[in-house]
């Protein structure tokens, strides 16, 4: 029998006290979040939180990536925060299909300083991620788009990352309806790419509850087992 879970109901006001003992925000994050509201209240749900936004900053500088990819744009608030963790050098490729959202995106990323790292690509994000230069691998890959796609777009990602490069995936427990008896399409979908997801044997995988769900999946060196060849006794 698993163990009771070890977690809290995070309440606006432990939320608030979580923030402000971790990284402090980005001010342009904090415009860009605020600015979304603004333009589009019934959407800006989309946008990732704000400890989820300093994660992805945290973990860009701790695998130290050089060449990151993100899979949805929208308006350009964790492009931002990914932008920031790169070196000087550094390259992040953000795919958007939308191109009004990609244009708020842009000027955001202009005025914040970091739009030298970021190469916009707009279009569907699988002709994206298909259409790369055969020599093209990443550091680091997020993934936060449409739903359905998420496994068309981990088969596309995997095979670019390089040894001991990191995917990370939102919305993976999609509000709690992943359990549903009878999920409707988008927490389907996100069903089926966790159970696919955690079935390959090429990453290292972990789920956690921050935010809306992560998963965080480490490529595996060619030749080493993973997860499934390693079946848990039931």
């Amino acid at each position: 029998m698993p163990a009771a879970p070890k977690s809290v109901v995070l309440t606006p006001g432990l939320h608030d006290y979580l923030v402000s003992h971790g990284v402090p925000a980005d001010p342009w994050a904090a415009r860009i979040a605020e600015r979304t509201r603004q333009l589009a209240p019934d959407w800006a749900h989309m946008q990732a939180p704000i400890e989820e936004g300093a994660l992805l900053t945290f973990l860009v500088r701790l695998t130290r990536a050089r060449h990151v990819i993100e899979v949805g744009t929208f308006t350009g608030y964790s492009g931002l925060c990914l932008a920031r963790g790169l070196p000087d050098e550094g390259q992040l490729i953000s795919c958007e299909i939308s191109s009004e959202w990609a244009q708020v995106a842009r000027g955001f990323w202009e005025e914040a300083g970091v739009a030298d790292r970021i190469e916009l690509w707009l279009g569907p994000a699988l002709e994206t991620l298909t259409n790369l230069a055969d020599d093209s691998t990443f550091d680091l890959a997020f993934i936060d788009a449409d739903k359905p796609g998420y496994i068309d777009y981990w088969e596309a990602l995997i095979p670019r990352m390089r040894p001991g490069g990191l995917i990370v995936v939102d919305n993976v427990l999609f509000s709690g309806q992943v359990i549903d008896p009878y999920p409707s399409e988008k927490p389907a979908a996100i069903r089926a790419f966790n159970t696919h997801a955690m079935q390959d044997s090429r990453v290292d995988l972990v789920m956690l509850s921050v935010a809306d769900g992560l998963t965080l999946a480490r490529k595996r060196s060619p030749g080493t087992a993973g997860p499934a060849d390693h079946p848990i006794a039931s």
